[in-house]
C-alpha cells in the first residue's frame, strides 16, 4: 500500500513563499496536491502525470504554484509563491493508480497523505 508522508507547511505573511514536500514508496500512474479550508470542500490544486510529466493547475493558482517530482527521492513538491489568505488550508498529498478525465476529482485518487497545515497572514 502507499504511503504518502507530507511536510513543509507553516505559517507565512502574504506574498510569502513556502514548499511542500511529500514522500511516496513508489510514484503511481498520477499524483496531486489538494487542500481543504475549514467548512469548504477539498479542491485539487496541481496534478502530475508519471508517464508524461504533464501538469495541471487550478486557475485559482496557475502562475503561482508549480508542481515537481525528484523520482531519485521519491518526493512531490509544491513550490507556492505569492501566498495570499485565500490559499491557507490543510494541504494533502494524494496519489492515483488509474488514468482518469477529471484529475481535479478527489474521488480519483486512492491513497492520501495526513495533511499539512498552511497559514497565511496578513
Amino acid at each position: 500500500e502507499e504511503q504518502l508522508v507530507e511536510s513543509g507547511g507553516g505559517l507565512v505573511e502574504a506574498g510569502g513563499s513556502l514548499r511542500l514536500s511529500c514522500t511516496y514508496s513508489r510514484f503511481t500512474y498520477r499524483m496531486g496536491w489538494f487542500r481543504q479550508a475549514p467548512g469548504k470542500e477539498r479542491e485539487g490544486v496541481a496534478v502530475i502525470k508519471r508517464s508524461s510529466g504533464s501538469t495541471y493547475y487550478a486557475s485559482s493558482v496557475k502562475g503561482r504554484f508549480t508542481i515537481s517530482s525528484d523520482n531519485a527521492k521519491n518526493t512531490l513538491y509544491l513550490q507556492m509563491n505569492s501566498l495570499n489568505l485565500e490559499d491557507a488550508a490543510m494541504y494533502y498529498c494524494a496519489a492515483a493508480t488509474y488514468r482518469s478525465d477529471n484529475v481535479f476529482r478527489a474521488d480519483q485518487y486512492d491513497y492520501w497523505g495526513q495533511g499539512t497545515q498552511v497559514t497565511v497572514s496578513s
